[in-house]
Formats: structure tokens, sequence, C-alpha cells
């Protein structure tokens, strides 16, 4: 039962099904963001939305809509997934203010959105919801507390960052309000007990998962190499990031300079737009690069919608980023049967198995990141034999109906039902 009509049904059809079904376990998700792009925190709830068992679960999300001619991209995202309830909100602007009782009173300043508040915690008494599953957003978390508070509800944080003093008091007090966390990692779930303080028994690490039909290895190579000037017999690194220090794109410039003389004719590509808006780090790329002698190796691409295709045309996929919280771009990647050179950091070596479907290296050691990416370069053979053991990892470790199962398991451990 698709819902597309929020204004019609949403509100009244699952009501009907309370008599019919009074076992199942009733989830709301809340996403109240209106501004592209879309986050990972929303895309990856849209997958756990898709595959959440419906006969065991009733799925309902609370998110605005936008106006019918420029859908919010949650509202795109999620209005297409068949038995779903859409509860259309409001809660203003985005906030990004580090106080958190100042952010709290931004928050119910305005009538609409004391309003929506009110009326989200209507919808889930009426609708007998018991479990509230938000992002690590500040406002959602927020929001999402105070219903679950004023209902009876269970509330779930998902966190998708690392733990650090640099969130805000409103997101650190929804955490601590919360009755679960449930991290990308086991390295995110850690860092909330130890570096967080919240309880372990309300943590829990759940991996996150990929839509395995967006991503067909058998994709030619040929035209894109063919666009970006690339010849078919090349060896091609792609790293698909946002363009800012931590993702290490420097680290892999510099390791094209160390590898220059063996190794003349490698070509990387830089995949991504510089981040925060306004920053110029693809200049001091550009600038080491020319300062190495690799000007000519290094293409970017800027933000391109066609990922897949230029995953395609790689032969290595490459992205040495600290203390990742997960990294579904290394999913992704082997997802593709691409080798992946990282960092042995963060969430990373959950993702990508060393000497299995890549190459980690310690964090600093930019010699044994240049001696990886040589041997893979190098060596076909084992990089045929990583991207198929990365394929099959992905197959069976990081599909939406695993990551679905799995936050059910806290669904029920939460509800006394494991």
């Amino acid at each position: 039962m698709s819902q597309s009509d929020v204004s019609d049904t949403t509100d009244e059809a699952p009501e009907t099904m309370h008599s019919v079904r009074p076992e199942k376990l009733r989830v709301l998700f809340v996403h109240s963001a209106t501004r592209p792009p879309l986050g990972a925190d929303t895309w990856i709830h849209a997958l756990i939305m898709r595959h959440l068992d419906r006969d065991q679960h009733e799925v309902h999300v609370a998110c605005a809509t936008g106006p019918e001619d420029a859908p919010t991209p949650t509202y795109a995202a999620v209005k297409s997934i068949p038995n779903l309830f859409i509860k259309p909100i409001n809660l203003g602007s985005e906030l990004f203010a580090k106080s958190l009782f100042g952010r709290g009173e931004a928050v119910l300043k305005t009538a609409p959105a004391v309003w929506n508040l009110l009326e989200l915690a209507r919808y889930v008494r009426k609708h007998r919801i018991s479990i509230v599953h938000t992002s690590d957003r500040p406002r959602d978390a927020f929001v999402s507390a105070i219903v679950a508070r004023m209902t009876g509800a269970k509330c779930i944080v998902h966190v998708h960052v690392t733990y650090g003093d640099w969130m805000s008091r409103m997101l650190r007090w929804s955490m601590a309000q919360a009755d679960a966390l449930i991290g990308v990692s086991d390295f995110v779930a850690d860092s909330l007990v130890n570096g967080g303080g919240y309880a372990r028994s309300k943590t829990y690490g759940v991996l996150n998962a990929i839509n395995l039909e967006a991503w067909d290895y058998h994709t030619d190579p040929g035209p894109v190499r063919a666009d970006l000037g690339i010849s078919p017999d090349a060896i091609v690194l792609a790293c698909v990031a946002r363009v800012f220090a931590p993702k290490g794109q420097a680290r892999l410039i510099r390791a094209l300079g160390m590898l220059r003389a063996e190794l003349p004719d490698i070509k990387l590509l830089i995949i991504g737009q510089d981040y925060p808006p306004g920053n110029h780090h693809s200049e001091e790329l550009r600038a080491l690069a020319s300062k190495l002698g690799v000007a000519d190796n290094v293409i970017f691409t800027g933000l391109r919608s066609d990922v897949p295709r230029l995953m395609a045309a790689a032969d290595v996929f490459a992205m040495p980023s600290f203390e990742e919280p997960f990294g579904l771009v290394y999913a992704e990647a082997m997802a593709m049967k691409r080798p992946v050179i990282a960092i042995n950091s963060g969430g990373t070596p959950e993702v990508v198995e060393h000497g299995k479907s890549g190459l980690l290296s310690a964090e600093g050691d930019d010699e044994t990141l240049a001696a990886n990416l040589k041997r893979l370069i190098t060596d076909s053979k084992l990089r045929s034999e990583m991207g198929e053991y990365g394929r099959r990892q992905v197959e069976e470790r990081f599909v939406p109906a695993r990551l679905a199962e799995n936050v059910s398991k806290v669904y029920r451990k939460l509800l006394g039902r494991a």
C-alpha cells in the first residue's frame, strides 16, 4: 500500500490495521530536514523503512514534504516505499546554535513548530507507536526525545558520526534521554560509551548497508575513460569523497609522488567537491600535485552524479580517511569488485578486511600507503581476487535486509520481545 497522498489517508489508514495485526511493532522515523542534499543518515533510514518485514512491523515516517512541485529530499526518497505511512511535519528552519536551551527555545519558538510537535505526539498516541527512531541531527533527536517522553514510546537515536565534544549540547542531551543509541559501526558505538559516557547497555553497533542494485560491476569502463582522456590500458585509482583534508586526498597525491619514477602513467581520479562550501582544498591539492611533478596524473572531476560509472572506470579505490565512522563508499567500491586502499582506523577495518578485500596501512605511514598502492597497481591477479572477495562480503554483510533485521532486533530487545 504505497502512500503517495499524505494529506488524505496517512492519519487514518494505520488505524484499521490495529485490530487486524495487533502484534505488529509500530515504529515512527523522524526526519524534518528540508534542504538538499539528502544525508547518508536519511538514506540509510530509507533502506530500513523499505526492508523492515511488514508482517512484523508497521512503519511510519514523519518528514517535511515540501510543495508538490519541489518535494524535500527526504520526501522524494521515501514517497515510493510500499506500505509506509507518511506524516507531514514542519519544524521550521534548520538550527545550528550550540546552546541546548537556546536551540530548544528556537525549535519551539514559533506557533507552527509547537503545533507540529504536539501533533506529532498525538499521532504517536493515536497509532500506538512503540518506537520513535531518528538520526543524530540535533533538532530531530531533540524533538524525538520530547515526543517519546510525552507519549511513553521508546526513543532511538541512530548515530552516524564519532562522538566528540564538538557535538551540540542539544544532541548530547537528547542522546542521554534516548532509550537506545545505534552506532553505524562498533567503533562509533564504542566512542559513545568511552567518549560520551553513555551506558553500554543501551548502545548498539549495527553496520550500514547499500543498495546493491545501484552498483553494477558489469558497467563498461570504456565510455568514462574516453570522456576523461584515459587510455584503456592505464591503471586508474579513484577517490570518491568530499574534498577536504580528513578524507586523505593529499596522502594519495604524495604517494603518487613517491611512485612517479617507477609508475609514471598512473591516473588518480579525485571525485567530489570542496567541503565545506567556500573551502578551496582542491586548489591546495592541485598545487601539491604540481610541486611533486604529478599534475598530469591527477584528474579532478568535481561533483558527479554517475559515481558507479566512475568506479567502473577505476582499477583500485583509494580513500585514506582517518577514523572514518563506517565508510559507505568502501562497501560501494567492493560492490563494484574494486579492491580498497584505506587506513586501519575508525570503522574502516569493520568494512575492509586487510589482505582480503583491500590493503590497510597505519595512520601517518605514507610509505606503507604507497607500497600498498604499488602492490595493487602491479598485481592484476591480486586486484581480481580482492575484488571478488569484496563483492561476496557486500552480498553477505552489507545488504539492506540484514540491516533492517539487525535494527529490528534492537527494537525487540528494547520492548522486551527478544
